[in-house]
């Protein structure tokens, strides 16, 4: 018989108090029974705390301190995991309640697989579903060149794989996980795991997609030439052409967006 591992989950949190429960109840109705729950909040000002102690007797770790960001947070909470299998959710989003059964099933079928995503939906600030994420096949090569398709809240990794390339670069306030896609990949093979929604992503007037979404493709740039990738390549020509047409792409992102919020 094979033995369930543990996967453990990390959520970072500052000031989502009105998303925040829906976060932690996706993740504590999880179908899967063995997991580790850590909730890394940066000294909350509205509500936040007294959401997570109403949860604490069935969290493995929390804390609630100031911090240096979402990134310092995440490292801050897997340096208390002991999972075997890695993911973090962000405290706006949310899981599908077989995520977790499902990824770790993979992992079990496939031990050469390092990094499992599923599907992902947008739901607006009601939690009102109103699209899907791109998400399909990617390797190491097509991540190089700027073809991310995988969607953060739907994914998953081996702990071991994470020891090895982690922690996440705390330079990086917007392309973190693209960056750990990339070191992933380079290392161990990625796969999609089709028509299975896992995850849903909430875009708000808050969230980072809406308030600093011209940073990450700046930050994929600093990763591309800091991995001794060429000026000549298609990342850069994407990043040169939305910094061209930045205004305009903006412009179409807050309309796009703004649709989706409400």
């Amino acid at each position: 018989m094979v033995t369930e591992p543990l996967v453990s989950i990390v959520t970072p949190s500052y000031n989502q108090a009105e998303f925040l429960t829906e976060t932690i109840t996706s993740v504590l109705n999880q179908s899967y029974p063995r997991i580790e729950y850590i909730i890394v909040d940066g000294d909350s000002a509205d509500g936040s705390v007294e959401i997570i102690k109403q949860f604490q007797d069935r969290i493995a770790w929390w804390v609630s301190e100031k911090d240096q960001g979402q990134t310092d947070a995440i490292n801050k909470g897997f340096q208390h995991a002991t999972g075997e299998i890695y993911a973090w959710l962000n405290s706006d989003d949310r899981y599908h309640p077989q995520a977790v059964s499902e990824a770790v099933q993979f992992f079990i079928e496939n031990p050469e697989i390092g990094l499992v995503y599923g599907d992902l939906n947008f739901i607006n600030h009601k939690g009102n579903e109103v699209g899907q994420f791109n998400a399909r096949e990617t390797n190491y090569q097509k991540l190089r060149r700027g073809q991310v398709h995988i969607p953060q809240p739907a994914a998953f990794w081996r702990a071991d794989l994470w020891k090895e390339v982690g922690p996440l670069d705390p330079a990086m306030f917007f392309a973190m996980d693209y960056d750990l896609w990339v070191r992933l990949a380079k290392i161990s093979p990625t796969h999609y795991y089709a028509g299975h929604i896992w995850a849903d992503f909430r875009i708000h007037d808050r969230s980072k997609t809406i308030t600093a979404d011209d940073q990450c493709w700046s930050e994929m740039l600093q990763i591309h030439r800091r991995d001794g990738g060429s000026w000549f390549s298609t990342l850069v020509a994407k990043y040169w052409i939305r910094k061209m047409i930045g205004s305009l792409w903006r412009w179409y992102k807050y309309r796009k967006y703004y649709h989706f919020m409400f």
